[in-house]
């Protein structure tokens, strides 16, 4: 049958498997019948571009795999895929740089989808130092984290943060069925390091108990800001982490501007 398009219908699967989403829930949120669900599945019935929105939103499927959603189905992007340095973009990296700059003498920096860092105020030298140069060629901020040539020598509760850091980075790969994040993940996993045995269930946070430059130990919790309103998909997939003391030693050290 001519109009089908199969590769439209697989890809609506994947989403609802990861979402875990039945045909019926789906239909119920995009406000349409499971039959015609059903159908585009099977390639029955072929989308129009309002009807792929209206289900990739009722998925919470990003605006890049939206595109990707689209062209599946035949039909041209919407979301413009700008580069980080795009004119257009201007005026987040305008908004990226005062937030970064807010946290001072604090640790932030800005990583795109896959963990590549685009951005870092200052006081991200202090997860820096030590570092091998290979991995600041593009730096990853997992890749830096956990490699034994980064910042994990200097991680004194490795096992935790480093069980913290790969579960998210799961969830993240589980959500998002992107090969570029199960590469990631791979690759992170294969560093040495053990699990969190000693993992306290009623903990509020995981701190990153770090060596400071004085020899002492910094406890640093991190929090994670996003673009809510972004409309391009570079945009949207930036996150801002910022590394907070988690108590005045920590943070009268920060303060002092001591690196070394």
């Amino acid at each position: 049958m001519s109009g089908r398009s199969p590769s439209f219908g697989a890809s609506l699967r994947q989403w609802r498997a990861r979402r875990r989403v039945s045909q019926l829930d789906l239909a119920l949120q995009a406000g349409v019948s499971s039959r015609h669900v059903s159908f585009l599945e099977t390639g029955r019935s072929t989308p129009s571009r309002a009807m792929v929105l209206r289900l990739a939103a009722a998925l919470d499927v990003p605006l890049r795999e939206q595109n990707r959603l689209l062209l599946a189905a035949g039909l041209a992007p919407v979301h413009v895929d700008r580069t980080w340095d795009d004119p257009d973009l201007a005026v987040v990296r305008t908004g990226l740089a005062t937030v970064l700059a807010a946290y001072e003498p604090y640790p932030c920096l800005a990583v795109d989808a896959g963990w590549d860092v685009v951005a870092a105020n200052a006081g991200a030298g202090l997860l820096l130092e030590g570092v091998a140069p290979d991995l600041l060629t593009r730096p990853n901020a997992l890749r830096i984290s956990l490699h034994p040539d980064g910042l994990a020598p200097r991680i004194r509760n490795l096992d935790q943060w480093r069980q913290h850091v790969i579960g998210r980075l799961r969830r993240e790969v589980a959500a998002s069925g992107s090969p570029t994040l199960a590469e990631l993940l791979a690759e992170i996993e294969s560093y040495p390091g053990g699990s969190d045995a000693d993992h306290d269930p009623a903990a509020v946070v995981v701190p990153l108990l770090l060596d400071g430059p004085d020899g002492s130990v910094l406890t640093l919790v991190s929090t994670v800001t996003t673009f809510g309103t972004a409309l391009d998909p570079t945009a949207a997939e930036l996150s801002v982490e910022a590394f907070l003391p988690a108590d005045e030693h920590t943070a009268a050290i920060l303060r002092s501007g001591i690196t070394t």
